[in-house]
């Protein structure tokens, strides 16, 4: 075994560019996605940008990155035309790291660079949040938009209003619309910190609104993180002793709706993902995108879970490549979720492609259970909107979203499977309780109606008794009957 050298400037090249980008957060996400992006950028077009990473809490891994001198590896793995993906690639965009408690003053300097135009962030979705404790003396603010807002007004200061001076802000937290929420709370310590702004508040808020813009956007790809299992041989590949390895899925998706006041273009030009080949999408409107991302990707995932899991499948990748649950699979994404949705269906044929690519990972084995917490909510928002879409637009129910429904509220019966696996579900404990209640009848059309109708229970965000949905309930019912009759793998043979 090799003798590994520590990663430093000093034993790998680095680059040097200007430092264009604050970001706040340093964990395996955007190191994994936005930082890996900004490297494809600057390898692949003239954005010539490096970042500068903020450590948004007290405690977090800056002293980790600067004793690295912020480079690190991304592994990404995955499936890509059908092919397995395993790479490495040595990450170097980020200049340096800091840590605001302990340099403030360091921080606050990032507002006097002219050349700095980028802000993103991931403080989790907790962190954009209007904390009206924090002060504008606070050094730094606990509260991520509280920074935010101090920087912003330095910057605002310290260029005398200069309108060239605004930045581009991209929160990445995954909470949908973040752009329009951090905006929100930017205003609200505006007005929160009005009287230690004094003189320059009209003129601060004035530069903030007219030449800031924020921007709401939708991340996707799956990091798992540090390799844990795989590291040794990682390093042994690279040569070098990385402890910031970070792994993820080869997929990737950024959708960024432009701020209200500039165009797709001056975005496109200021942020050229496009030219580097990144599936980084800019648009006017984040909202479809969404609702496709929960449709096409969360709402097969929380029905094929119990269809496989009460197969006897117990893996996702398993599953899709199993001759009948495959079938379901596909019936459910392509025949009736696809169809629920507004965008060209080119469009969606190849996200939802892309989605069982991603499903049939061969570097994950992402357990089917771990996908079951909490399952009714999951249907709830991921599944029930597409169910009432397809029998507005079809005039039926879809066979498949229902048989799902009905695959769920028997794995909350629990007991052991065909082959002795406890059956464990695990949701609020009165959803819990309730459906252990309506089992023990025996009597599967209680159980349906039971279900359905438990709007404070169950369906608390629609607050719509099912019942009332012409045929669901006799449908639920025939195929729990089925199931119990059958088993779930015959069960589900009828519906394709």
């Amino acid at each position: 075994m090799s003798k590994l050298q520590s990663l430093n400037k000093r034993t790998a090249p680095k680059s040097v560019m200007p430092e264009r980008i604050i970001q706040f957060g340093e964990g395996n996400f955007l190191r994994a996605f936005v930082d890996w992006i900004i490297y494809n950028m600057d390898q692949k077009t003239n954005f010539n940008s490096s970042v500068v990473v903020v450590q948004p809490i007290n405690r977090g891994m800056v002293d980790w990155l600067n004793g690295q001198d912020c480079l690190y590896h991304v592994n990404l793995q995955g499936k890509e035309n059908g092919q397995p993906v395993n790479t490495l690639t040595r990450i170097d965009v980020i200049s340096r790291a800091l840590n605001p408690y302990t340099q403030n003053q360091a921080f606050m300097a990032l507002a006097e660079q002219p050349e700095m135009r980028f802000i993103i962030s991931n403080t989790t979705e907790a962190g954009i949040n209007f904390d009206p404790e924090c002060k504008f003396s606070d050094a730094p603010a606990a509260s991520y938009p509280g920074k935010l807002v101090q920087l912003l007004f330095h910057r605002y200061k310290f260029f005398g209003g200069d309108p060239t001076k605004g930045m581009i802000i991209m929160p990445c937290e995954l909470i949908f619309l973040n752009g329009h929420h951090l905006k929100e709370c930017i205003y609200q310590y505006i007005e929160l910190w009005k009287e230690d702004l004094g003189a320059d508040y009209e003129g601060f808020k004035k530069w903030f609104t007219d030449d800031c813009f924020v921007c709401a956007t939708l991340v996707d790809r799956i990091v798992p993180g540090f390799p844990r299992d795989t590291i040794s041989e990682i390093q042994q590949k690279i040569g070098y002793k990385d402890n910031l390895v970070v792994k993820a899925e080869s997929f990737h998706l950024w959708v960024i709706e432009k701020a209200e006041n500039m165009t797709i273009e001056q975005m496109k030009e200021e942020f050229p993902a496009d030219k580097a080949g990144l599936h980084v999408l800019i648009t006017d409107n984040e909202k479809p995108y969404h609702a496709r991302k929960v449709t096409l990707l969360n709402g097969p995932h929380t029905v094929l879970s119990p269809v496989a899991f009460l197969s006897g499948v117990n893996i996702v990748r398993d599953a899709c490549e199993h001759p009948v649950i495959g079938k379901f699979i596909h019936k459910v994404q392509f025949d009736e979720l696809m169809q629920t949705l507004d965008l060209p269906m080119e469009e969606l044929q190849k996200f939802a492609s892309d989605v069982l690519e991603r499903f049939e990972n061969p570097f994950v084995d992402h357990q089917v259970t771990s996908i079951m917490l909490n399952s009714f909510p999951k249907y709830e928002t991921r599944d029930l909107p597409g169910l009432k879409i397809y029998l507005q637009r079809k005039g039926e129910l879809p066979q498949g979203l229902v048989f799902g429904l009905a695959a769920i509220i028997t794995y909350y019966k629990g007991g052991t499977r065909a082959d002795g696996t406890a059956i464990v579900p695990n949701d609020d404990q009165k959803i819990m309780d309730l459906l252990k209640e309506l089992w023990a009848t025996g009597d599967t059309q209680k159980v349906a109606e039971g279900v359905l109708g438990a709007t404070d229970v169950i369906w608390k965000e629609s607050k719509q008794n099912l019942n009332e949905i012409p045929g669901l309930t006799d449908l639920v019912k025939a195929d729990l009957d089925l199931i119990q009759e059958k088993g779930m793998l015959e069960a589900v043979k009828t519906i394709l």
